[in-house]
């Protein structure tokens, strides 16, 4: 442990007077798992001469220093004026860019790392498709990507999960706050092995009730849940101050809007199946049907602008995921290889087989994406809260942190400008957590969460991945060491 870290930690440091913070976050004491990913810890920190994006969507700011003490920001202002506290740490970072750490809202602690093993054949044998758990290697790479706020939007393992958020609040692990996601709500059939299958609404009730007293702060509804199923939930859900999302098929969005939802994950071009023709109720229909029915819409049409006003005027978030879908589109960039080198052996060669098997002439998957971009992009114009998380399932070419990075760029290529993607992966996943005053942006006063990356993003996106230094509550970690403490691990544990 460095000298600057025991005299944090024993008080002995001295700050001014003027510049103490009202409601500074105590630094907790890193366990032996986290110390070696500290690359700079002190009371009092500045940052100088550095460019600022301060996640409200604002222009960048040149030349700028960024104070914080204790865990929050103190002051941001210009270098050659802003003045910095005596016996403050120092860093000088021309060249650099410092942005609000990653608010992310869609994540996961469990990888679907054996894929194409599982469905070589074309379906999955009994009792179901097989996640597996990846509870250390995932904290270590959302940090790494700059995540230092996500939500697990749906639980495999929720005692893990519960173990985990609570391990890296007492400081034993390195890893992001979690907002935890309770098990998924799913009707039946579910092809899914490790997800329970509702039998009803009075079952939904006792479900919210069970997991909301077990610690989960929110819920999400699948694809085969029912109407009443889901109003149930949403019901007790919000009794309890919480919110419910859903990845839906069997229910449609303006059924769902109707039976109280807050968020959709993933955009509607993937799930809603309102414009399937001849849609029973609460059923799924088949995937080929759902994406034919998607492709006779157009996003200036009548019914996608009237599911938009639905949206805007019941203040119902969507909730990107687009590189998870990207996976599944030919003509697509390659696989990085920090992605590969990350996975396991086994990992690895499940994704490559499956990335192998993507039809190249494959035109429709082609257009259905560039559509749902068009729709998140007409959406947020229209006054909706769009959410940006990568969900690191799917054939598993997406990875924690890697994934959330790649959720940027594609919201850039969707035509949202640098500053306004920036915007949509911090300061909105912070207003829909309810914590827009405590994080998601850069000022004064709010939690020291930000991320100091090599070059200008506003300037050109994928410089979001030059990651240099990651800050939770004013301290300092290094995505290098984390990044390499789970080579060849993801998809084991």
């Amino acid at each position: 442990m460095n000298r600057i870290w025991i005299m944090a930690l024993l008080g002995a440091a001295s700050v001014s007077s003027e510049f103490a913070l009202a409601g500074a976050v105590p630094l907790p004491a890193p366990g032996p798992e986290v110390l070696p990913f500290v690359a700079t810890s002190a009371p009092l920190i500045a940052l100088r001469h550095v460019n600022v994006i301060d996640g409200t969507g604002s222009a960048p700011r040149a030349d700028q220093t960024v104070v914080f003490e204790r865990g929050r920001i103190g002051a941001i202002g210009p270098a050659a004026s802003t003045a910095v506290p005596a016996g403050a740490q120092l860093h000088d970072y021309p060249g650099y860019t410092v942005l609000p750490g990653l608010v992310s809202m869609h994540d996961h602690f469990f990888y679907s790392a054996s894929n194409a093993l599982q469905r070589g054949d074309g379906r999955s044998a009994e009792p179901g498709l097989q996640v597996n758990e990846i509870a250390f290697t995932a904290p270590r790479l959302y940090l790494a990507g700059g995540v230092t706020t996500l939500r697990t939007t749906g639980s495999i393992e929720p005692y893990t999960d519960l173990k985990v958020h609570d391990r890296i609040e007492a400081g034993l692990m390195p890893g992001p706050d979690v907002a935890l996601t309770a098990p998924y709500m799913e009707g039946g059939p579910t092809p899914f092995a490790q997800m329970r299958e509702l039998k009803g609404a009075d079952d939904a009730r006792r479900f919210v009730a069970f997991w909301a007293e077990s610690g989960m702060t929110s819920f999400k509804a699948y694809m085969n849940i029912t109407r009443d199923e889901l109003a149930a939930a949403a019901a007790a859900a919000h009794q309890r101050g919480m919110k419910i999302t859903g990845h839906l098929c069997s229910v449609t969005w303006p059924e769902a809007v109707a039976a109280g939802i807050d968020d959709f994950e993933h955009g509607p071009v993937y799930t809603d199946s309102e414009f399937v023709a001849g849609k029973k109720a609460d059923v799924c229909p088949r995937g080929r049907d759902l994406d034919a029915s998607w492709q006779a819409q157009a996003i200036d049409g009548a019914g996608v602008q009237g599911l938009i006003n639905l949206l805007v005027s019941n203040h119902v978030a969507v909730t990107s995921t687009l590189p998870v879908f990207e996976l599944y589109v030919p003509g697509r960039p390659p696989p990085q290889r920090r992605t590969l080198l990350a996975m396991s052996s086994g990992a690895r060669e499940s994704y490559l087989t499956e990335r192998a098997s993507l039809n190249p002439s494959d035109a429709a998957s082609v257009a259905l994406f560039r559509k749902e971009m068009d729709f998140e992009r007409a959406f947020a114009a229209a006054g909706g809260l769009l959410l940006a998380g990568p969900d690191p399932t799917g054939s598993g070419g997406v990875l924690p942190g890697f994934g959330n990075q790649r959720e940027i760029e594609l919201l850039v290529e969707a035509g949202f400008t640098p500053v306004a993607a920036i915007h949509i992966a911090t300061q909105n996943g912070a207003r829909y957590l309810g914590r827009e005053a405590d994080i998601g942006t850069l000022a004064s006063g709010k939690r020291a969460n930000l991320v100091l990356v090599k070059g200008d993003p506003a300037q050109q996106i994928a410089d979001i991945e030059n990651v240099e230094l990651v800050f939770k509550d004013g301290i300092g970690y290094d995505p290098a060491r984390l990044i390499e403490s789970v080579r060849g691990q993801v998809g084991v544990r």
